[in-house]
């Protein structure tokens, strides 16, 4: 006879005691909350004893269980940490599945000590399928339905506040390294953003907070990306690509899918880089000049890697006349500049197999790069490194790991360790060279700053 021992639900027995419910307080609270929502329950003890057990209650219990902790312990718990299965889509309410999977992906990242339980748990998906950008729905139908009145309004105030803090963390990324903003994401989202999302608002405002909310996902899933955490970023990606949908905002959605080819290209899946970056041009809005920018600076790229060097030179001169009418205002999501464009031209120039030229644009782009972008420039230092040294200029690319050497030493970012792994991997055949002896004592130097 097949074994029908059901896995205790650890989860849910953690938080009864969270909450010091006995198992018959439980069962009232939750015939209580039926009731509020129009359903007549008749639980007891019994039945809470089933669930601690293993049996898995129907979905709308589900959600009520999930809704009575929330409230008891006046946080947002998830189906997950009480060790429910989330409802198919159809039976859920608009909203539930991409909220309460924010709430899981961001409390894992709070934390930066489990950054390699949560890149073994996931991974990337070359064929993972893009939600659609969503028909136009009414705004009401965009935040999770729960039991009950909500207790909390929000309006313009609070929306301002989120893009305030999303700006904010951009500049910390910028400044300081991705590790150290991304816990700072994670827990705004989880802590503040999320519970906005499921208060009452005017449908305008509930809009404008999806759409914030949806920038604010985006950026963690490009902290995330850099920090080779592709299965969280990629993640954080497609909960984005759902928020802007429900905030009918084509701009968030048409950058997320950008972000998201930008992804692929980084990790050599150029057919895939070329979808989702024509994607996003093609499903863009009327944008402006420098959002047109940003999308076709990454179509050239991706073109480049896929052999279409005639398209990606043609793509990048569209680029530069789009980025010639922008005005100069600096955006922290989704921004472009005379930099990115340069850089992306030594993509395309290197994807062409010319090293000189793609040399001179990283230079060139390195010159017109914002002071305050060190992040930034830790990367294209250490790219420009590389290709100098491939050229054969040893000198000039110990002279480039130099100045990168003088940004890493600031900032805590696992790109930035990757490229300290590789200076030190293509140094060595060359350590007896009076270049690399003369850099050598910075790089110890470094190393014990960062061990």
């Amino acid at each position: 006879m097949a074994n029908r021992t059901r896995t205790p639900n650890e989860g849910l027995a953690r938080l009864l005691k969270q909450a010091k419910w006995s198992r018959s307080q439980f069962a009232l609270v939750i015939n209580r909350m039926g009731a509020e929502a129009g359903l007549g329950l008749r639980y007891d003890q019994s039945a809470v004893s089933h669930w601690v057990g293993g049996t898995v209650p129907n979905p709308p219990v589900r959600r009520l269980i999930v809704e009575a902790f929330s409230r008891k312990l006046h946080r947002t718990v998830t189906h997950a940490e009480a060790g429910l299965p989330l409802a198919a889509f159809d039976q859920a309410p608009p909203g539930v599945d991409t909220v309460e999977g924010i709430v899981d992906l961001g409390r894992a990242d709070m934390d930066p000590s489990r950054r390699g339980v949560m890149a073994a748990a996931g991974l990337f998906s070359a064929g993972l399928a893009v939600p659609v950008f969503s028909a136009p729905a009414h705004a009401t139908e965009a935040s999770p339905v729960t039991p009950g009145k909500q207790t909390v309004r929000i309006g313009a105030g609070q929306v301002e506040a989120v893009r305030r803090m999303t700006d904010k963390i951009a500049d910390i990324l910028d400044e300081l390294g991705g590790a150290h903003a991304r816990p700072m994401a994670a827990a705004f989202l989880v802590n503040t953003v999320v519970p906005w999302l499921r208060a009452e608002a005017s449908d305008t405002v509930k809009k404008d907070m999806w759409a914030t909310a949806a920038d604010l996902v985006y950026l963690t899933g490009w902290m995330a990306m850099y920090e080779r955490d592709h299965g969280t970023a990629q993640d954080y990606y497609v909960k984005a690509l759902k928020l802007a949908g429900r905030a009918e905002d084509h701009v968030t959605y048409c950058r997320t899918l950008r972000g998201m080819s930008l992804q692929a290209s980084n990790l050599g899946y150029g057919p895939l880089a070329l979808k989702l970056a024509d994607s996003a041009a093609e499903a863009a809005p009327k944008a402006g000049p420098r959002l047109q920018a940003f999308l076709m600076g990454q179509q050239a790229h991706a073109n480049s890697m896929v052999g279409d060097h005639r398209r990606a030179r043609s793509l990048l001169a569209e680029t530069e006349a789009a980025l010639m009418k922008a005005d100069n205002r600096r955006e922290s999501i989704g921004g472009y500049n005379q930099s990115a464009y340069a850089f992306h031209v030594s993509h395309v120039l290197h994807e062409g197999k010319d090293l000189p030229g793609s040399i001179s644009a990283l230079q060139q782009a390195l010159k017109v790069m914002p002071s305050n972008e060190r992040q930034g420039r830790v990367h294209f230092y250490a790219v420009l490194a590389q290709r100098q040294l491939e050229y054969g200029h040893l000198e000039a690319a110990c002279e480039s790991w130099a100045r990168f050497l003088e940004d890493y030493e600031h900032i805590s970012s696992a790109r930035g360790d990757e490229h300290f792994d590789t200076m030190r991997l293509r140094l060595k055949p060359f350590r007896k060279a009076q270049a690399v002896r003369q850099l050598s004592p910075r790089i110890a130097d470094v190393a014990l700053l960062k061990a």
